[in-house]
């Protein structure tokens, strides 16, 4: 077996290259180090190509020879997308018709597109369900909703086997808490580890679906090994825990004089988020940690990594 992980000197991207130490023959990481980091990489095995999706010369060597490919390669941070739209649209559209087009070329077994809840917009209903009608409200968004229509359109062509997931606030070891995929988690433990106060926009009762990033990388390749499961599934839990409760939990599980303080809401803030992962349940999946089993691994990661 082997495998393309573009972005994968990323934070979800490591992860999955970590998942097939010593179980995939070729293990090949696409990635122009624009938000992922060589670090993130350290004592695992793979084949390194520093490039960009944009190089379609560059992507059809990544994709050469290989049997499955995990898209994680994008323009991840909204606020940049907003800015910097053409950007956005030539990494995020553009650069995943090349590896679609190259995959196909090569004849790769499957695709699985890293997808995203921002796809849900503010629609307020909660669960989201996988047949709600889209409104993203980004650039980010929209492009990821692109993906997945393209990845569909490949499949009906009968071009190549492919699964998008629409993932939703993933969280976990070697997240940057100062990258374009910043989270409130990674963000409170750092402030929490380093005494300072924890700051929470709004209320504190807007509520998430945190999901830990091993159950993210375990749907993944579920999905990219089962035959018969094509199209969009959501990947969380399902739950819901208020940012306030988030907070609290990682201050009490360290000595630390941080405080929470309040700001004002940040405008265009979903109030509630939460998936309804049963479609993918359905298929087979099941997360094999709980939030507080994935917090305490997080935790124990980013204070060894900060009081070093």
């Amino acid at each position: 077996m082997k495998v393309v992980v573009t972005g994968g000197s990323g934070f979800i991207g490591s992860h999955i290259v970590e998942h097939f130490q010593g179980k995939a023959e070729t293990i090949r990481v696409l990635d122009n180090l624009r938000t992922g980091h060589r670090h993130n990489l350290d004592g695992l095995e793979c084949d390194f190509i520093e490039g960009s999706i944009t190089d379609r010369a560059l992507v059809k060597k990544a994709v050469s020879g290989i049997d499955y490919i995990f898209h994680m390669a994008a323009m991840v941070s909204v606020p940049e997308s907003m800015s910097k739209i053409a950007e956005c649209i030539e990494i995020n559209v553009n650069g995943l018709l090349n590896v679609l087009e190259e995959a196909h070329s090569a004849g790769v077994t499957k695709i699985i597109f890293a997808s995203s809840a921002a796809n849900y917009g503010n629609n307020p209903t909660v669960p989201k369900i996988e047949t709600m009608p889209p409104e993203p409200q980004s650039p980010y968004a929209i492009t990821k909703l692109d993906g997945e229509y393209y990845l569909e359109m490949f499949q009906a062509a009968g071009k190549l086997q492919t699964t998008s997931l629409r993932f939703f606030n993933v969280f976990g070891p070697r997240q940057d808490p100062n990258g374009a995929y910043a989270a409130a988690v990674p963000i409170f433990i750092e402030k929490a580890v380093k005494g300072q106060d924890i700051t929470i926009h709004g209320d504190g009762q807007q509520t998430r679906d945190f999901i830990y990033v091993k159950d993210i990388v375990d749907a993944l390749v579920f999905a990219a090994f089962n035959n018969d499961m094509h199209g969009t599934f959501n990947v969380g839990y399902g739950g819901k825990i208020t940012i306030n409760e988030l907070a609290q939990n990682i201050l009490a599980s360290i000595q630390t004089k941080s405080k929470i303080v309040y700001a004002n809401k940040r405008a265009g803030d979903v109030r509630h988020s939460r998936a309804s992962a049963e479609k993918l349940k359905t298929s087979g999946w099941q997360p094999k940690h709980s939030l507080e089993e994935g917090l305490a691994a997080t935790l124990d990661f980013f204070k060894d990594k900060l009081l070093k």
